[in-house]
């Protein structure tokens, strides 16, 4: 528990370093006098909630009596992932992002008290947003974090304002044949084919997934692996992680009934994908307007963390999305 406490006010400040980094320029500002004052145009806070058995972490910035988004991160990252773009949403936005159970700064309890399933995991944000008292939310998902998110629409869609997907799939044609040892695993859920995925958890096998399609990796901030990388190392944390492998496939046995929202709600959506991503292929950001109409589809050239390369781009259609479709307060 001490190791983890200096590790999250070490992590903290590389995380407020990348916010401060990511202000914009008319942070700087001339006063009456004519001198200039400098000032970080958005301060987020860092914060930890109790939610039943797990105490959970999250980053908090905006007016709150503004419209709320929810950012949802995926595997193996945390909500460090939106450091970078919670300023741009943050100015007429109320922004939260968590770090879900097993992931982040998040304290999260033992396997044999809490069950790693993507259910569960749904039910602890569920109540994560009750506490907070968030009664309408539109949503960011991406990866792990749309699983979570469709679960939290199809039980609320009174509460969903808007979504946007960040290669964070629905549909069978957006996944790739980079799950294929993932589902050898739930077919055959033994020992051999669990151990078989450790490989996934190591620092080099992360390091790869937010390098691979991008065209200048120079842009890839490299503690971005390293705190994905020694959080996933916690003594105990690659069971958590194998585990929720394994319960990846719940998520694909409801694509229909996530679809099957889509189709009846219509909610508002816009899809911002990597189109290089060796996980989430662009057909499954296309497969959208199958059940959405108007659902907004773009694509980056860029691979599966599109927001460490294109935070600037992918921001300003995100900001404008919302500006359309959620009505201010």
């Amino acid at each position: 528990m001490k190791f983890n406490h200096l590790l999250f006010g070490a992590l903290a400040t590389i995380g407020m370093a990348g916010v401060i980094a990511s202000t914009p320029a008319h942070a700087a500002s001339a006063n009456s006098a004519g001198t200039t004052k400098v000032t970080s145009a958005t301060q987020v806070s860092h914060k930890f909630v109790r939610v039943g058995e797990v105490n959970v972490f999250y980053r908090e910035a905006g007016n709150p009596s503004n419209p709320t988004v929810l950012l949802l991160h995926g595997f193996p990252t945390s909500s460090f992932m939106y450091r970078k773009l919670i300023p741009i949403l943050a100015d007429r936005y109320h922004v939260i992002a968590p770090d879900l159970p097993g992931f982040g700064f998040t304290e999260s309890p033992d396997r044999s008290k809490y069950a790693y399933t993507f259910d569960n995991l749904a039910k602890t944000i569920d109540q994560f947003t009750d506490e907070l008292k968030l009664k309408k939310y539109a949503l960011q998902v991406f990866d792990y974090g749309a699983p979570v998110g469709w679960r939290l629409a199809v039980a609320h869609p009174e509460r969903i304002t808007a979504i946007i997907s960040q290669n964070g799939n629905a549909y069978e044609e957006g996944l790739s044949e980079g799950w294929a040892p993932i589902q050898k695993y739930w077919k055959e859920p033994n020992d051999a084919n669990r151990n078989a995925l450790r490989d996934f958890l190591k620092h080099d096998a992360i390091k790869w997934q937010y390098e691979t399609g991008v065209k200048d990796v120079s842009k890839v901030a490299p503690e971005s692996y390293f705190l994905d990388a020694t959080m996933v190392a916690r003594p105990g944390n690659d069971e958590i992680q194998l585990d929720l492998f394994k319960d990846y496939a719940t998520n694909v046995d409801l694509y229909p009934k996530f679809q099957e929202y889509f189709r009846k709600n219509k909610p508002a959506l816009l899809a911002v994908w990597g189109k290089n991503d060796p996980f989430f292929l662009p057909p499954g950001a296309e497969a959208f307007k199958r059940d959405i109409p108007k659902a907004e589809v773009r694509f980056y050239d860029t691979g599966h963390f599109a927001l460490e390369t294109h935070v600037d781009e992918i921001g300003q259609a995100i900001h404008k999305f919302l500006d359309r479709n959620i009505s201010r307060r």
